[in-house]
């Protein structure tokens, strides 16, 4: 894995899963975009759709935001929740 450095901070990996045509998973990317201008993190979108694994794991939750592999985040981004275990990650990198 790859890990971006800005002096000795750590850019924290941030993966959305999601699928088409889903208005949660649309809001939720608008959210990141804006938090990652902000924040300065790597941002990866996974599209679930046609993914039998994928599928199973994350279509009845979607869109799921984990940073780092963590779960963080389901349904909905919080941003002040998101920006503590953003920080958090990079405090742990």
């Amino acid at each position: 894995m790859r890990q971006s450095r800005v002096g000795s901070i750590r850019s924290p990996r941030v993966v959305v899963y999601k699928a088409e045509g889903c208005h949660l998973c649309e809001r939720a990317g608008a959210q990141l975009a804006e938090l990652r201008a902000e924040l300065g993190f790597e941002l990866v979108e996974v599209a679930i759709d046609g993914d039998p694994e994928l599928e199973s794991r994350y279509r009845e939750l979607i869109p799921v935001v984990e940073i780092d592999g963590e779960r963080v985040c389901t349904y909905y981004v919080q941003p002040e929740p998101f920006r503590r275990k953003l920080a958090a990650a990079q405090a742990a990198g």
